[in-house]
């Protein structure tokens, strides 16, 4: 997301540059003369960072003049942190005036060495974005002081209407009835008979089972209903875990053996017509599905699981019927979702016949993909004019060109046209794994933490501006299965697709680290991460501003000291730092030091 945060970065830079308290710490280090050359400098790249952020987004070579530039942009803030540090230090050391002086020379931050550390750094900084600054040269940008204004980053959509409710599902009603029958009236020969849906990403699969496993006959018809999202990690005693959860809306015990699971799992089915769904399954090896299996054929005549998966070969392996394969909608349908979205709140425009005309060239390009659809819909929400509409399908659409189940390109138009404070938010979600169920207050305050939210009005604060981007991102279809209480959001989910969509904008500043393999490839200009905590001792980078533990997955025992070490002596920068559920019960006396 280089293209996205390069200007903020700057423009935090500059602030932070030209206060009053860096110009004191200026003075005390005789550093004031390369702090002003710096803002010089970075002033002047700032200047065209709007346009180069325009560009990249058709340009690769401007994307990757960003990438370096918010490198050495991120090293310039790190080292103002330095600087913000000691200088706080330096007030806080006690004794008379000729004492902190004594101390301070015979510490181990000499102030006079300190001051030359530092001064070298700026230069070092400065010489790498001047560098920097003379390729800009190549790329012929334009000197702008503010984005271009489009209605879509000030129009509101109202909160009632930010997602489509499971009950009103566009354009699947045949594919219902279909599934109805094979789970309700179809005779098979095993009492378990598994029913697999495939399908590209995007099309519905998952909105799809919902829909059949909320229908009243289908809930009349079934003892015991059970739902379990598998994603990535294909881990039968997780799997066993959570189906048990489902079963009985209570976690069992962590120190339980797979024997002992197991058998609390046979106790719940066996004897029961039962109802599993197992969605989002990658798994393509056989022998991992069938120790699954073996454990769920205690159900009586009548029993089924239903499988959602992208793969033909994960159906195969799971099913010996046939699989129902899921299509794009029809046209009809796919322009009925595409216009209750798009012409949310202009009613007439969608019988307009220059939009129509225009709306469905675009939806040409949606294939029929709902997520596609929703998404590129919410875009257009925020453009009320034709020559908007025609724009987006004349110079942005006509560029990708995917293929079947290949729709980031079309999704990414969307983020580009995001404003650049929320690309940076949503591209920080990349850090939650599949599927999780995202606390969003929590998130809130990692974005506060990290700097993304921008207070513009002092009457709101800044939890309040984060929950309104959160609600901006909603309404553009960036989240989905998102829950309230009686006064705002409490959690989300994101599609696989939209996920997919957030790693490949987050690049190379984000990674998940669930493996030595990731955990020995990850560069030192990574700022955030989301670890299993045992893989901490095999990182390398040191200038991460984020170091998080999302995960179900048991990690081997660390002591407090020992995560505590290595956190401080290698995390200088972090400002989000959140181990929850480790037991951490003390903070290592390291951090003194």
């Amino acid at each position: 997301m280089a293209e996205a945060i390069a200007f903020d970065i700057a423009t935090e830079l500059i602030t932070k540059l030209s206060s009053r308290a860096l110009s004191q710490v200026g003075l005390w280090w005789n550093l004031k003369h390369d702090i002003d050359d710096l803002t010089r400098t970075v002033r002047t790249i700032k200047a065209v960072l709007l346009d180069a952020e325009e560009k990249s987004v058709t340009d690769n070579l401007i994307k990757v003049w960003l990438e370096e530039l918010k490198d050495v942009l991120y090293d310039a803030d790190d080292l103002l942190d330095d600087f913000s540090a000691e200088s706080l230090r330096k007030d806080l050391m006690g004794g008379n005036k000729l004492t902190k002086e004594v101390r301070l020379f015979f510490s181990s931050s000499n102030q006079f060495a300190y001051g030359l550390r530092m001064g070298g750094q700026i230069k070092a900084i400065k010489t790498r974005l001047t560098l920097i600054g003379s390729e800009a040269n190549n790329f012929g940008f334009l000197v702008r002081d503010r984005p271009i204004e489009t209605s879509f980053m000030t129009k509101k959509r109202p909160q009632t209407h930010s997602f489509v409710p499971k009950d009103k599902i566009i354009g699947r009603d045949d594919d219902k009835a279909s599934l109805l029958k094979l789970m309700l009236e179809f005779e098979s020969e095993e009492n378990v008979y598994i029913i697999p849906i495939v399908g590209f990403g995007g099309l519905g699969k998952t909105a799809l089972a919902q829909f059949v496993y909320n229908d009243k006959m289908v809930h009349d018809h079934f003892e015991l209903k059970m739902w379990m999202c598998v994603s990535d990690v294909f881990d039968v005693k997780i799997i066993v875990e959570n189906i048990i959860k489902s079963a009985t809306n209570r976690a069992p015990d962590q120190n339980l053996e797979i024997d002992q699971l197991q058998r609390q799992l046979r106790d719940i089915i066996d004897g029961k017509k039962y109802l599993l769904d197992l969605d989002d399954i990658w798994n393509e090896e056989r022998e991992e599905w069938i120790s699954l299996k073996e454990l769920l054929v205690g159900g009586v005549k009548g029993s089924r699981i239903i499988v959602t998966t992208r793969s033909s070969r994960v159906a195969k392996i799971t099913s010996k019927c046939q699989p129902y394969v899921l299509k794009g909608l029809s046209d009809d349908d796919a322009w009925c979702l595409f216009k209750e979205i798009a012409f949310e709140q202009r009613y007439a425009d969608s019988t307009n016949s220059a939009f129509v005309e225009i709306g469905r060239q675009i939806l040409e390009r949606c294939g029929g993909v709902p997520l596609v659809i929703r998404t590129i819909a919410s875009t257009l929400f925020y453009k009320e004019t034709e020559k908007e509409w025609r724009s987006f399908k004349n110079n942005e659409l006509v560029r990708i060109s995917q293929n079947e189940g290949k729709f980031l390109p079309t999704l990414k138009l969307s983020y580009d046209h995001l404003p650049s404070h929320l690309k940076h938010c949503f591209a920080y979600c990349r850090l939650y794994p599949k599927d999780h169920e995202i606390n969003v207050q929590t998130l809130v305050q990692f974005w506060i933490a990290q700097g993304f939210t921008k207070q513009l009005n002092p009457s709101q604060s800044p939890e309040e501006i984060g929950f309104g981007y959160f609600k901006n991102l909603v309404d553009r279809s960036f989240f989905q299965e998102v829950k309230n209480d009686e006064t705002w959001f409490t959690t989300c989910k994101m599609h696989d697709l939209m996920h997919d969509l957030a790693e490949s904008v987050a690049g190379i500043e984000s990674c998940v680290v669930d493996s030595d393999k990731i955990a020995s490839k990850v560069i030192e200009n990574c700022r955030h991460i989301s670890i299993n905590p045992s893989l901490i001792p095999l990182l390398k980078g040191k200038k991460l501003r984020t170091l998080l533990y999302i995960s179900n997955n048991r990690v081997r025992n660390l002591s407090d000291d020992e995560i505590w070490d290595l956190i401080i002596t290698r995390c200088r920068y972090l400002r989000v730092l959140a181990l929850n559920d480790l037991g951490i019960e003390k903070i290592s006396p390291s951090i003194y030091k």
